[in-house]
């Protein structure tokens, strides 16, 4: 992988932070999935939430096949940052620029597993649990929905994620081998 030539692509993409890392410094905890559990309308409907995903631990074991790590972020501005769909209606950007950095790492040969925002909106509606997922192409699993602690990376590389006002961050992690 040629970090460089990736840093030099990334530059010319509205991605407003990045960092390289191994996926051994996540963190992953159960208590993560607890927020979803009892905060996220998405939980239990769609493949890219829990517990579609399955547990932390076999998670963990998908996580960490993957030696390499990116996190990339993106800011958006929402009318009320309170308001957890106005903030998610804000999503579909950063999700296309993930696409796009992912092919960018898969373009360097790189076999890759990306993670990215709150729920997956590729269809109308979700086959889960019924049918197995109709664009698995298409779909990147949530980051928290893995149990994984992004705070703890962002803050140890020192990404910001707290713009304040009504400034939504959002977190990728392109994953890869």
């Amino acid at each position: 992988m040629d970090r460089e030539l990736l840093a030099q692509q990334l530059c010319e993409l509205p991605v407003v932070q990045y960092e390289f890392f191994e996926t051994k410094e996540l963190v992953f905890s159960d208590r993560v999935r607890y927020i979803c559990r009892t905060e996220c309308p998405q939980y239990g409907k769609s493949w890219a939430c829990p517990p579609g995903v399955g547990p932390v631990e076999e998670c963990r074991a998908r996580c960490l096949r993957y030696p390499h790590a990116l996190l990339i972020t993106t800011m958006t501005e929402t009318e009320d940052i309170a308001d957890i769909q106005a903030a998610l209606d804000t999503r579909a950007p950063h999700e296309e620029i993930t696409h796009q950095v992912a092919a960018l790492v898969q373009a360097q040969g790189a076999e890759t597993y990306a993670l990215s925002t709150e729920s997956c909106a590729v269809c109308p509606a979700c086959t889960y649990p019924n049918a197995p997922c109709r664009r698995p192409d298409r779909m990147f699993p949530c980051v928290e929905s893995h149990g994984i602690l992004v705070t703890d990376i962002a803050e140890r590389y020192g990404i910001d994620f707290q713009a304040g006002g009504n400034i939504v961050t959002w977190f990728s992690l392109i994953l890869y081998r």
